[in-house]
């Protein structure tokens, strides 16, 4: 989604009296949920959204509590991107919880209520709308609101009183802005303070957006950052490379690359698994899986894909070594991480979470921590593991080895 072109627009004017304005809005609400004619027209953004949640069949008068997460939190939590934000985002925006006024809401892309801060006193009468982790606040779930609305528009936005559409929450205003993920531009969530109505302050949507915005550049500087360290892993690969190749991270965003002119990306195909693939503008490549990323290596006519090898040590000092034609790398994976390899290892047909489960912790109920640590996992070897079931991809072979016995054994899953 494009970055708005223009500033955002706050629901009060500087020098406005909000008493006043509320009453505006209250008499524009009612007419225009009663089919009269309003004595004036909603803001466009507030405009498009009560068009867009009316034709979703969100109702003025609802009473229900928002939608209730029923995926564990914390696995929302760590696949949202936005917990390496957390602190700068609850940094910058102290000034305007202090008071005790205001709460401070991070959403994911869903509009999930992930994390809040603010007073209890607030955050009671928060509750009381069901404004709480694990809430659904999109559009679809609550009508317009500065999360759902935010997300909707991807643009930030602030919601005034009457503004909302459902009749309950006008005793409240908020400010959200959406925060983009700056390697694929799609958006990760939204970041809101919402308070009573009382408490609007024109100043408070621009903050609120230059935090998004300050998020954002963290982002990148952490992409720069990661695309360092990928650098530094290929750098030595490349150069014992026979051909035409590049080294570039989950995004397709290239950290380095060894006989082709200069490009900033590929394009990688999603949930894409080690092995040869057909790229826009490359032809046929071999995937090679790097920690972070990828080894793309254009292939010669008429060879067959390379097999990945993939060495887990267990013993004193756990590794995981992992070789191609292309060159090997090591990682030091954590004991729970390295456990759940071995039992891939062990079982190349795959398991379910619930199978997962049951052999790591002993119980198949506690598959929602199976999917999560999982989930860390693949961020470490996404091009080696697939899913649904969980097993390890095609085109690689798994050797066990166990230094403290010395004695190795071997599970192919090519």
């Amino acid at each position: 989604m494009p970055l708005p072109d223009h500033p955002p627009e706050p629901a009060l004017a500087a020098g406005d009296d909000p008493r006043a304005h509320a009453a505006v809005l209250h008499a524009v609400y009612d007419a225009s949920m009663t089919g009269a004619r309003p004595p004036a027209r909603p803001r466009s953004v507030i405009g498009e959204s009560w068009d867009r949640v009316r034709q979703i069949g969100v109702r003025p008068d609802a009473t229900g509590e928002p939608v209730r997460d029923t995926v564990d939190l914390a696995q929302r939590r760590a696949e949202s991107g936005l917990s390496e934000l957390l602190d700068p985002l609850m940094h910058h925006l102290d000034t305007l919880i202090v008071d005790g006024e205001n709460i401070l809401v991070v959403a994911d892309a869903d509009g999930r209520v992930l994390w809040r801060n603010g007073v209890n006193r607030v955050l009671h009468r928060a509750d009381r709308l069901g404004f709480t982790e694990g809430a659904s606040w999109a559009e679809g779930s609550v009508g317009t609101n500065a999360i759902g609305t935010a997300l909707a528009s991807g643009r930030a936005v602030q919601v005034f009183a009457a503004e909302h559409f459902v009749r309950t929450h006008h005793e409240w205003t908020c400010a959200g802005a959406p925060i983009r993920d700056p390697r694929s531009g799609r958006v990760l969530g939204a970041v809101d303070v919402s308070g009573p109505a009382a408490t609007i302050h024109p100043t408070t949507l621009a903050l609120v957006d230059t935090v998004a915005r300050l998020a954002e550049a963290q982002l990148r500087d952490l992409h720069r950052a990661r695309l360092d360290t990928l650098r530094a892993v290929a750098a030595p690969i490349l150069a014992r490379s026979a051909g035409p190749a590049f080294a570039v991270d989950t995004f397709g965003w290239v950290a380095a690359l060894d006989g082709v002119p200069p490009r900033p990306r590929l394009s990688i195909p999603p949930a894409v698994s080690a092995g040869r693939h057909h790229l826009a503008g490359l032809g046929d490549c071999d995937l090679e899986p790097l920690p972070g990323g990828w080894l793309v290596r254009v292939a010669a006519a008429d060879t067959e894909p390379d097999v990945v090898h993939l060495e887990l040590i267990d013993g004193p000092h756990p590794a995981v070594r992992v070789s191609s034609t292309g060159g090997a790398w090591v990682h030091h994976p954590t004991p729970r991480h390295l456990q759940l390899l071995q039992l891939l290892a062990l079982h190349p047909e795959g398991l379910t979470a619930a199978e997962v489960a049951a052999r790591i912790f002993g119980d198949p109920a506690r598959r929602i921590t199976a999917r999560s640590e999982m989930s860390r996992l693949r961020k470490h070897f996404g091009g080696l593991l697939a899913a649904n079931p969980y097993r390890f991809a095609g085109h690689v072979v798994v050797l066990l080895t166990n230094t403290a016995a010395g004695a190795p054994g071997s599970s192919s899953s090519a």
